[in-house]
């Protein structure tokens, strides 16, 4: 497994995850192929290195590695983002739904907008989220 680039998950006892794709495996069965499985992720640069790990040279091995730290970041990146947006959306009901008990408020705003709180937020927060994704998926 290591050979096809996964690493153990030691907070998960029964998932491994490519050092560069971050893809996970879990309930590995023990003649299931680590390749295979591997090759579902296409866009995993070290599947696509042309020659064996210890034979790159600095310069290469530097490119491979700001690639994967670029794929990091990116997951991590939309991580925080999905989180933020989930907490924002709470909040935004928490403060309508106090306010609307506290003030007896009737809203007279269409009902369209009370469906999707996260249709709601500013553009410039959503154009600025979908620009982070863009980076993210070259």
């Amino acid at each position: 497994m290591a050979k096809a680039g996964f690493v153990h998950c030691p907070n998960e006892p029964d998932v491994a995850k490519c050092f560069f794709c971050l893809i996970e495996l879990e309930g590995w069965e023990p003649n299931d192929d680590p390749w295979v499985e591997h090759s579902k992720r296409r866009n995993c640069g070290f599947l696509s290195l042309t020659k064996h790990f210890d034979d790159l040279t600095m310069e290469e091995f530097y490119m491979l590695e700001m690639t994967r730290l670029r794929t990091f970041l990116c997951e991590t990146g939309r991580s925080i983002i999905n989180s933020f947006e989930e907490e924002v959306a709470a909040t935004r009901k928490r403060l309508v739904d106090n306010f609307v008990s506290k003030h007896q408020y009737i809203s007279q705003m269409p009902t369209a907008c009370h469906d999707d709180p996260p249709a709601q937020s500013s553009e410039s927060s959503y154009y600025q989220s979908k620009k982070i994704q863009e980076k993210c998926e070259v």
